[in-house]
């Protein structure tokens, strides 16, 4: 065995379990990171003209827009999805020009929905 092959076999021994960890907590480390109430605030703020954002809201104003809780229900709803489409300014959506933390906040409370 070449010491390019021992090196690549130790690092995968590391990195593989690692990346498993890292990706089965990533669900529950979601939930940490951003405040649920202050997101659902600011939700019903900015978001519920358009969007239907709690179970208990009767509809929004846009036609289309999806209610926070099937974007919560998508496999493909993460905080890091939610956090970078939080931040691109999309054609449908006005630039609300959210900090950091409003963001995270916002997409802890759409997780929150996920059942």
């Amino acid at each position: 065995m070449t010491h390019d092959n021992t090196i690549r076999r130790r690092l995968g021994s590391v990195v593989v379990p690692l990346l498993i960890l890292v990706a089965s907590s990533q669900g529950t480390a979601a939930q940490d990171i951003g405040d649920v109430e202050a997101g659902r605030r600011l939700a019903e703020t900015w978001c519920s003209n358009c969007h239907v954002v709690s179970p208990g809201q009767q509809r929004g104003t846009s036609n289309g827009a999806p209610t926070f809780t099937a974007i919560a229900a998508m496999k493909s709803t993460t905080l890091l999805a939610l956090r970078a489409f939080l931040q691109t300014p999309h054609d449908r959506m006005p630039d609300l020009h959210m900090s950091r933390n409003e963001i995270d906040d916002v997409a802890t409370y759409i997780l929150s929905l996920r059942r």
